[in-house]
């Protein structure tokens, strides 16, 4: 007879010993992060308080891995109570340990791609699932348009090509669901403020029932080895009525979240960010946002910053005149201070100064002009740099985006290592020098510019204001993808709120 108990033991001595076997950067392109015991436990017991007392359970696993939830649903009903249990696995390793840890009991586990296979005629009332966590970019094309072919069938809605693949999972599970069952779904939380994840948010509010989001508080890792930022999402699979409300919840665990509301169905939209639902406060709307003081790109994407970016010492190496030169700023982790003093030719005044080759001219005029840039640029060919992505995508492959210096500098991205911290920087910079993509370049908008001609000390006491920003405004209008790491887009930033800065420039007029 099966003890239940150490079987799970087992199973996760296994499931460790097996992800040892495996590189992180293995695991992350496979999506492959198994649900902690614990947390199955929880979402197990909280999905169960969804299902009617003594109701009979088809249970359902699209990506079992080797059976945490299943393990963690029969230590919490009695076995009579499941009918059908059944499982997926692309994975032979993690299939075939599920296999033969659960073959006493009901489960049957299939090796096979959940996505590619057709729905049973038993329907499951309960589809618990950690579905695998992998990028749109490690889909193969012609994969991600058969799946986006096939859920569009499916459910007539069409997912954006940036999905990630657990988005076809939730959407194909559907299909297999019986009528008023019940799914829940441990996924990454930012499919909240994605663009891509506005589908999946129209579904949720359309298509089912939405009982509950919590999402963990991203200081909180659920997974060891994968710095994502986790949410679980409940759903019944019915209509919703019109006086339905979603309850949100957020840190803590599951049972004893840290933070609780309950939003009228009717209030979520899905192009807003529901990130925000758990850290904005009722509070007065701002009447202007950075995007009325600024215009705001991102840096120089080169493609290839090994090759374009250049030191004085491999600059002096290749003989590179400084006609093709332009100095850039060091990524953000190497700028020690928010501000960057220039020399008298407004170079930066770095420790270790950075220069972008820069030439729009063909080629056949640099070899004229400049024979030690088209020498280099020939070994840029030989090594296989003219065949990167970006690179291949230009009307010229060495030639840059066009960016002007601009003393206004965010962060791209930055990591909160704890409360207080401000995982964004303002920098200011006095110098000539552009940015690498890994900042996002503020430039003042006309009257802006106007003002600070005439009164250059404006600038500065702007820069004071903006590192005043509230740093909940900026957290809430970014993205945050685990371990308090923080991403702002332009149109995030822009979306910024900025009264104070108006208020500064009111004084001055």
């Amino acid at each position: 007879m099966l003890n239940i108990l150490e079987t799970e033991a087992t199973r996760i001595e296994i499931q460790n010993k097996i992800d040892l076997t495996k590189t992180i950067k293995e695991r992350n392109k496979l999506g492959q992060f198994a649900t902690p015991a614990q947390l199955a436990d929880d979402v197990v017991d909280y999905t169960l308080s969804l299902l009617s007392r003594n109701e009979k359970i088809c249970f359902l696993d699209p990506a079992i891995g080797t059976g945490s939830f299943f393990s963690a649903l029969i230590r919490a009903v009695s076995p009579s109570q499941i009918e059908n249990a059944i499982g997926y696995e692309i994975d032979k390793v993690y299939a075939q340990v599920a296999i033969d840890l659960w073959h006493e009991t009901c489960l049957k586990v299939f090796i096979a791609d959940f996505l590619e296979t057709d729905s049973p005629k038993i329907k499951p009332n309960l589809i618990i699932c950690n579905p695998p966590y992998v990028r749109h970019h490690h889909l193969a094309i012609d994969k991600k348009l058969a799946l986006r072919k096939a859920i569009a069938g499916k459910t007539g809605i069409n997912l954006s090509g940036l999905a990630g693949l657990y988005c076809y999972f939730i959407l194909a599970a559907h299909d297999w669901m019986s009528e008023n069952g019940i799914a829940s779904w441990l996924i990454p939380s930012e499919f909240m403020d994605v663009n891509y994840g506005q589908e999946i948010k129209e579904f949720l509010l359309n298509k089912v029932t939405l009982i509950r989001v919590h999402r963990f508080d991203p200081l909180d890792l659920q997974f060891d080895d994968a710095l994502v930022s986790n949410s679980v999402l409940w759903f019944k699979k019915s209509l919703p009525t019109k006086q339905h409300h979603v309850k949100f919840t957020f840190g803590g665990t599951i049972t004893k979240p840290s933070l609780s509301k309950s939003v009228p169905l009717q209030n979520l939209k899905p192009s807003a960010k529901w990130s925000n639902i758990f850290t904005h406060t009722d509070k007065q709307k701002s009447l202007y946002k950075l995007s009325d003081l600024f215009e705001i790109k991102r840096g120089i994407a080169t493609g290839a910053n090994e090759f374009f970016i250049l030191t004085p010492e491999k600059i002096n190496k290749f003989e590179i005149p400084s006609d093709v030169l332009i100095p850039i700023l060091p990524s953000t982790r190497y700028l020690h201070k928010d501000e960057v003093l220039a020399d008298d030719e407004k170079n930066p005044i770095l420790d270790k100064p950075l220069f972008l080759l820069s030439c729009t001219k063909p080629i056949d005029e640099i070899k004229s002009l400049y024979p030690s840039v088209w020498s280099y640029l020939q070994s840029g060919i030989t090594a296989g740099i003219s065949e990167g992505y970006l690179c291949q995508h230009r009307s010229l492959w060495y030639v840059q985006e066009i960016r002007q210096p601009t003393k206004f500098l965010c962060s791209y991205m930055g990591r909160q290592i704890s409360k207080a911290a401000r995982p964004f920087r303002f920098i200011y910079n006095e110098s000539k020098a552009i940015a690498p993509n890994v900042y996002l370049m503020m430039y003042p908008k006309p009257h802006l510019a106007k003002m600070i001609s005439e009164q250059p000390e404006l600038s500065r006491k702007l820069w004071s204001a903006l590192n005043t920003i509230p740093v909940s405004d900026m957290i809430g209008e970014g993205r945050v993808y685990g371990d308090g790491l923080h991403k702002l887009e332009p149109k995030e930033l822009a979306n910024v709120p900025a009264d104070m800065l108006h208020e500064i420039l009111l004084l001055k007029t």
